[in-house]
């Protein structure tokens, strides 16, 4: 009998240890599940910030560190992955350090000068969406000190001067708009802070062209609104009505 109970104990934290087992197995298997879907997240993010790269100057320096962000999500996932999938990380991260190579060593800086928004306002909306990832994408290397900080703050300011050009840009055809729609109030303010944003970017890139068109184009813009909004103001008291007059006329006179 009490063989029978010691086999059955025995028996019993086996099965409990069999399941302890799985358990830790299983769980492993979902943490690995997940690390490959944040690193799958993270590879598709980039190459999604560097494709729409092309629409706006951008620097050597930039697409490197999107290279690189891409080449170290690759080499996790390779570590965490099986099978087919492995081979497919394998071969990405294998073109991925070839671009890396190529790039290594160049310095290309286009000018921010050479910039023109597009007509499309599909295309203005990548930009945007592209720079504001771009940003915290950049931001996030150089926490990890996978970026040196002169290179960080030489391309934040690029960053920063593009998101400004655009901003006028749409102020000012905001304001078109506005006074279009006799909202003279509205198109004023949005044209005075243009103007301000101008003499910002002006403070970094004196002789920026573009500085100089967008302001002539807020000043007579400006002039547009103020000549527009004191036409449809009233310049003069109003003068009387004929009711008026016909009411002086039969009121009765005043005896002298």
């Amino acid at each position: 009998m009490l063989f029978i109970l010691l086999a059955c104990g025995v028996l019993l934290l086996l099965i409990i240890g069999v399941n302890v087992v799985q358990q830790q197995k299983e769980r492993a298997e979902a943490e690995r599940r997940t690390e490959v879907a944040r690193q799958r997240a993270i590879i598709d993010e980039t190459e999604g910030v560097l494709s729409n790269t092309g629409m706006f100057p951008c620097s050597s320096h930039l697409i490197m560190v999107l290279y690189q962000r891409i080449h170290e999500a690759l080499t996790v996932a390779v570590e965490m992955s099986s099978a087919q999938p492995k081979a497919d990380y394998q071969r990405r991260l294998f073109d991925v350090q070839a671009q890396i190579d190529g790039l290594r060593g160049t310095s290309n800086v286009p000018a921010i000068e050479s910039f023109r928004l597009p007509d499309n306002d599909k295309q203005i909306l990548a930009i945007v969406q592209t720079l504001k990832k771009l940003k915290a994408i950049l931001r996030a290397e150089h926490n990890k000190g996978k970026v040196e900080p002169t290179v960080f703050a030489q391309e934040e300011n690029r960053i920063d001067s593009l998101q400004l050009r655009i901003n006028v840009d749409s102020m000012i055809s905001r304001a078109r708009a506005a006074c279009y729609m006799k909202q003279y109030g509205s198109a004023k303010q949005m044209v005075t802070k243009a103007l301000s944003t101008l003499h910002t970017i002006k403070a970094q890139t004196p002789n920026d062209p573009f500085i100089g068109r967008k302001v002539d184009e807020a000043k007579q813009l400006l002039d547009e609104i103020m000549g527009a909004q004191k036409t449809s103001s009233p310049d003069a008291p109003k003068t009387k009505k004929e009711g008026d007059d016909l009411d002086m006329l039969f009121q009765p006179k005043k005896k002298w």
